[in-house]
């Protein structure tokens, strides 16, 4: 997570990934001189992590938004389901969270609840959740420039014989009523490439922008790009697409390639989060999906590419024309010597309460009561 500096203090390229280990379906966000990425839980208590960053190469984890029972209730839920693909953003002085939890997925269904969080400091609180809907999961919100506010999510179709990634489908959301106000609207469906999902929606030059995850979330993913003049379409698809992936590309360190978001920096320069994963020895990765950055520009005709050309996701980037702004280094050991948990711990599907983890009854140690066995998705000491 560094880089090789200039003699005028900035950093000249960022060694992705950006966010290693366990943070899948980065969204990303800029709020005045400061960026922050929100990645995916799954059935871990607190939900959804937030790193912090001021110059794209210094990353350090800064909060958990759901760190309430009320905000998150994951008992029962099955492994792998939980918080799916948040979606960060910022608009007139007020942070806006959306995030799926899923509470099964199997065969073929998919029980995905759709709901918003908002606060006005990163750090929370957070408000209590506003419940939206659940036709698919992966939930975007767009702040459009009139105003109004735009969610977008994947449509789940469960029925036989039907494609189940069943398009992106657009409403309008009433802050003032805290409710979706319109019918769906079903506004793209997808390419070739299928499994479309992870939809973000962007303006620029008077486009709207899809960014959507197509291919599976193995090693075909990708991220396609479709714009059209209204945002309820018809979107018409980039003629390059994909413009990332490292499908049929094994010599590449970085696969899975997918699942993006984009942001401008203070100085006009854009950028894309994406997953990745990198392998160990035939298709594992052992540390898990993790989150990589790539430099873009916009062509002369108006669409989203790679800086230096090509679709590979890159494992070194150039860095934005932003001062170097490390941070003090984590430290290695847990003394577990404070009143709290640090926020690097999380717990499985409940939260760490003093009735089974206590950091003060053994001063120095975490002591942990034993509840449910590992073949429990409700109650265990993790």
């Amino acid at each position: 997570m560094s880089g090789e500096h200039r003699e005028d203090d900035l950093v000249t390229f960022i060694q992705n990934p950006i966010l290693r280990g366990f943070n899948p379906d980065p969204s990303i966000v800029r709020a005045g001189d400061d960026f922050y990425i929100a990645t995916s839980t799954f059935e871990w208590f607190p939900g959804v992590q937030i790193h912090h960053s001021k110059d794209l190469v210094h990353w350090r984890l800064l909060s958990h938004p759901l760190v309430r029972v009320s905000q998150l209730n994951m008992l029962g839920n099955p492994d792998s389901c939980g918080v799916w693909a948040p979606c960060l953003s910022y608009d007139n002085g007020v942070f806006y969270l959306i995030y799926t939890d899923v509470k099964s997925r199997r065969g073929a269904f998919k029980d995905a609840h759709n709901y918003l969080v908002t606060a006005t400091n990163i750090e929370g609180p957070w408000s209590e959740p506003i419940y939206l809907n659940s036709s698919g999961f992966d939930p975007s919100l767009f702040h459009d420039d009139d105003g109004r506010k735009w969610l977008v999510n994947m449509l789940w179709d469960h029925r036989k014989g039907r494609n189940s990634f069943a398009g992106i489908v657009l409403q309008q959301y009433d802050p003032a009523e805290r409710r979706l106000i319109s019918e769906r609207k079903n506004i793209f469906a997808g390419t070739a490439l299928g499994w479309t999902e992870a939809p973000h929606l962007y303006k620029k030059d008077g486009y709207y922008y899809l960014i959507v995850a197509e291919g599976g979330t193995m090693y075909n993913h990708a991220v396609s790009v479709a714009r059209s003049r209204h945002i309820d379409g018809p979107y018409e698809v980039d003629p390059a697409n994909p413009v990332l992936t490292s499908a049929g590309k094994p010599h590449l360190a970085l696969q899975k390639a997918g699942h993006a978001s984009i942001v401008e920096t203070q100085n006009g320069e854009w950028y894309m989060v994406h997953l990745v994963g990198r392998p160990v020895k035939g298709p594992y990765c052992n540390l898990g999906r993790e989150t990589a950055i790539q430099k873009c520009i916009w062509t002369e005709d108006g669409w989203l590419r790679l800086e230096g050309g090509g679709n590979d996701p890159r494992e070194r980037v150039p860095a934005p024309l932003l001062p170097a702004h490390p941070f003090e280094p984590l430290p290695e050991k847990d003394d577990f010597d404070r009143p709290k948990l640090d926020v690097q711990w999380n717990s499985l599907r409940i939260p760490a309460d003093e009735s089974w983890l206590s950091l003060t009854e053994r001063p120095g140690f975490a002591r942990l009561r034993g509840m449910e066995s590992l073949s429990s998705c409700h109650r265990q000491s993790l």
